[in-house]
């Protein structure tokens, strides 16, 4: 069975965020060295590109602006005399609510950024809570954490999301180095997450800052603006040459631009230090479809439908069929198939409302729509489905 041909791939990590063709977090933690592998350098094309416009300094995305430095000031000194600084510091940014701060995965923040805006996806809170415990001297470990992929669309990328969170340590103590000490403390900002039983992998710094700058690209890329995109992506990939996702995110930026030769070597560079990798072998199967080298196209192909036999978006697109069919029951079916193996993006849920209201099952339109509300990652998506819930029950409809 040949694989079904499917939009550009790009991860992105709420943890983090990452662009499309594909490419993901995935081998992050086992990618031999770059040196090892040869120079990152390698793969860029500055020459193809107008000049940078854009300020891209890594070492902003954990900076503590002045309000920071003035909370900490402020409201963290207070704290200093309890026995555990970890409880102080997520009792002041989080739990007594002063911040107010709001889950937002529309645009990847700095800390800086996400502390002034109050709100952020997981990885930009990652990043806030981070260059807070930092300053306080409390040890930061960075966590991706191992779950089934959730995939969304972006216009026509397809975008793998992946999480990150992070655990805060005790300052260290005679004991501590003695061997004795306590377990670390987990933060995850995604609601619902079950922290007992993540399987996670620690991430260096290099790692999570390369994550930041492979959102913003991704993100760039969306809005169109692909010369933008070149220039994070170039600055994750530099950044850490193990994140395999900021070299994938450059083939997706290189194929949007034009330039086919550099995207196919993105790609296979990333199938050659990871060969399962189906965001990269998506991306390269459909570049040699496109450029009529079909043999091998086919073959690729043919490795992605053992690998994932069923595509993202796959009972997603024929339950969309089956609503312009008129068959509500069928595209019902499908919808909820689809959300039974991606259980957190908003459009699956809303469309199930939608089949349902062909069905009239207003409870289930009110409880899709709820839902739909409940994974949404903007405040404007909430707000949409909010809405649509509100008039929903406002009126009084005929069983």
């Amino acid at each position: 069975m040949v694989h079904a041909l499917r939009s550009v791939v790009v991860v992105l990590f709420i943890g983090t965020l990452s662009a499309a063709l594909a490419g993901g977090l995935a081998g992050c933690a086992s990618t031999p060295t770059a040196q090892a592998q040869g120079a990152p350098e390698r793969m860029l094309r500055d020459e193809h590109f107008p000049p940078n416009q854009d300020h891209i300094d890594p070492n902003e995305a954990l900076a503590l602006s002045p309000a920071m430095r003035e909370f900490i000031r402020t409201r963290l000194s207070v704290f200093s005399k309890v026995r555990d600084q970890r409880d102080a510091l997520l009792d002041a940014l989080y739990t007594r609510g002063d911040l107010r701060l709001e889950y937002d995965a529309e645009r990847t923040r700095t800390a800086a950024e996400a502390f002034e805006a109050r709100t952020g996806n997981c990885l930009s809170l990652t990043l806030m809570t981070a260059a807070f415990a930092r300053a306080i001297g409390l040890p930061v470990s960075y966590r991706h954490i191992y779950q089934e992929e959730q995939w969304s669309r972006v216009g026509d990328l397809q975008v793998v999301s992946g999480h990150v969170n992070l655990g805060l340590s005790r300052q260290p103590t005679a004991y501590k180095v003695l061997g004795g000490g306590e377990p670390m403390l987990v933060v995850d900002f995604l609601p619902g997450a079950e922290i007992r039983t993540q399987r996670a992998t620690e991430l260096d710094e290099d790692t999570i800052v390369a994550m930041y700058l492979n959102n913003r690209a991704a993100e760039w890329m969306a809005l169109g603006q692909v010369d933008r995109a070149y220039w994070w992506a170039r600055a994750a990939w530099l950044q850490s040459p193990r994140l395999l996702s900021a070299l994938n995110t450059l083939g997706v930026v290189y194929r949007r631009h034009g330039d086919v030769a550099a995207a196919e070597a993105a790609f296979r560079e990333v199938l050659r230090r990871e060969s399962g990798n189906v965001q990269a072998m998506s991306n390269l199967a459909q570049l040699l479809r496109h450029t009529d080298r079909l043999a091998e196209a086919e073959q690729w192909e043919a490795r992605l439908a053992v690998l994932q036999p069923y595509p993202p978006f796959k009972f997603f697109d024929m339950g969309i069929a089956a609503m312009h069919a008129g068959d509500y029951a069928r595209a019902r079916d499908l919808f909820t198939r689809e959300i039974d193996r991606s259980a957190y993006y908003h459009e699956f849920y809303f469309w199930l409302a939608l089949s349902n209201v062909g069905l009239r099952h207003w409870d289930e339109v009110r409880q899709a729509l709820a839902k739909a509300q409940e994974v949404s990652t903007t405040v404007n998506q909430r707000q949409l489905y909010a809405a649509k819930l509100a008039s929903l029950k406002a009126r009084t409809v005929a069983p």
